[in-house]
């Protein structure tokens, strides 16, 4: 069995009364995306701060790369590979000069990091963007920036810490595709994420994180068999909400209304399909697998939560 480049072990943070991590426990190999999701206040930030060493735990330990958190945290840093959920670019610099600089950071020689530069921008899709500054690019150049910038030590271990909050569809794929290259590399990801298309796409694993705590892990498809019917039947429009409480619920295992949707979650939709059809015709349906949101929300709730 391989060394786990991670290995978290009841990490336990409070502030005050209110405890934000709880005895959170997880381990990440080499080649492997772990995914931590969650509601907003689940903890997902902060677990990720005590694994870079900026929050110290109030309990529990971490080894990382064959190393103990915080007594060796600047060993470890130097291995780490980090992109935060907000751009740290330097706006007075251009790609090349800001992947520069950073560098130096790590007390790389210069002529080591000058040789990287060309193929990390070409990397980041931005070698046409060499000479650019940061305000000159869009939203999805600025993360993949910040991504290269990343790579520029060769960390064996990446976080990311929501990496495509904000950026268009096509700007998203490009970037799930640079870490699918990466993972391909032997590289390991730990990833927060509010995307669960991106979990899906992404991660081998999965941690569900609640209050702080652990409630779910395992592999997107295995969660999704483990906790939800195969079946969902999504009917809205005009009366549709009428339905949560009608007969109709027999040929369910389970409905949720949310807003002016009614979700039928089922072992075999073709019965229900079929009345919905026959005693609702003008009623709009959508008939799909059991997904990673239906999984999110059925652990989690359907209540919007406010940061913090």
């Amino acid at each position: 069995m391989t060394e786990p480049l991670l290995d978290a072990r009841a990490l336990t943070k409070r502030y005050g009364d209110s405890t934000v991590v709880d005895a959170l426990s997880f381990r990440i190999e080499p080649g492997e995306c772990l995914g931590v999701i969650g509601p907003n206040g689940a903890g997902k930030t902060t677990t990720i701060r005590m694994c870079l060493g900026l929050t110290e735990p109030d309990s529990g330990e971490i080894a990382a790369l064959g190393l103990r958190m915080p007594r060796d945290a600047l060993a470890i840093k130097a291995q780490l590979g980090v992109v935060s959920q907000f751009d740290s670019l330097d706006p007075d610099f251009s790609c090349a000069e800001n992947l520069l600089v950073y560098g130096r950071y790590f007390g790389l020689p210069e002529q080591h990091i000058r040789g990287r530069i060309p193929q990390l921008l070409e990397f980041a899709a931005l070698s046409h963007k060499a000479d650019a500054r940061p305000v000159q690019l869009s939203g999805g150049m600025r993360r993949r920036l910040s991504l290269a910038r990343a790579l520029v030590n060769d960390p064996r271990l990446l976080m990311l810490d929501e990496p495509t909050t904000g950026l268009d569809p096509q700007a998203r794929h490009l970037m799930w595709e640079r870490l699918q290259v990466l993972l391909q590399q032997g590289k390991a990801i730990l990833l927060t994420t509010h995307f669960m298309d991106e979990a899906e796409r992404l991660c081998h694993r999965l941690l569900v994180l609640d209050h702080g705590r652990k409630i779910a892990e395992g592999r997107p498809r295995d969660l999704i068999a483990q906790h939800l019917e195969p079946d969902v039947v999504e009917a809205y429009g005009n009366g549709a909400l009428s339905l949560a409480e009608s007969p109709l619920r027999t040929l369910a295992g389970r409905t949720e209304v949310s807003g002016e949707t009614v979700f039928f979650y089922t072992q075999d939709a073709r019965p229900l399909l079929a009345a919905l059809g026959r005693d609702h015709p003008k009623l709009r349906t959508l008939h799909r697998p059991a997904n990673l949101e239906d999984l999110f929300l059925k652990l989690t709730g359907r209540q919007i939560r406010e940061d913090g």
